[in-house]
């Protein structure tokens, strides 16, 4: 088996952090010990979350109907597509962990670009549990200021930026 430079690059960087928190536990920098902690505790989190999710989106590809993706988020969808990708993006548990491998699925299926773009950027805006969470220390004023504010721009830009791309003939790869 060969390896590609990327992947030598992965090893080499994967290499550097277990010998940075190696010596941290043997030298005492408390600093190699807290990134090992946090590290640990992220891969403890996305173990338990990404296989559920994985699952739901390999339903969603086989149960999903392609008419029905290109007909509520496709090109001739209109505002309706923008307004079903908040609502996706809103019920995405998981942040971008998860945002990334729908808006893939979706685009297979046929959904526009600026939708997909749309529903990635609102999956980092508008999350429901976010949300509240914000609500709770901010308070609600500044949450609906702020998704007031943020949609509407991130629907533009999305937009905006879909039809550039689209036009320059740029394509997706998996």
């Amino acid at each position: 088996m060969k390896w590609s430079g990327r992947q030598v690059g992965y090893v080499v960087l994967l290499a550097a952090f277990a010998g940075w928190v190696g010596y941290s536990y043997w030298r005492g920098p408390q600093v190699g010990r807290d990134m090992a902690r946090t590290f640990a505790q992220t891969l403890g989190v996305m173990l338990k979350l990404l296989p559920c999710a994985f699952v739901l989106i390999a339903l969603f590809d086989v149960w999903v109907k392609r008419e029905t993706v290109e007909r509520q988020f496709g090109r001739g969808s209109g505002l309706r597509g923008y307004f079903w990708s908040i609502l996706l993006a809103g019920m995405t548990v998981g942040g971008l962990y998860v945002a990334f491998p729908v808006a893939c699925s979706l685009f297979r299926k046929g959904a526009s670009l600026s939708v997909v773009l749309a529903y990635v950027s609102l999956a980092g805006v508008c999350r429901i549990p976010m949300t509240l969470f914000e609500i709770s220390f901010m308070g609600v004023t500044f949450t609906a200021v702020r998704l007031a504010v943020s949609i509407p721009l991130v629907i533009l830009t999305s937009h905006v930026l879909g039809r550039i791309l689209e036009r320059r003939g740029y394509v997706v790869t998996e």
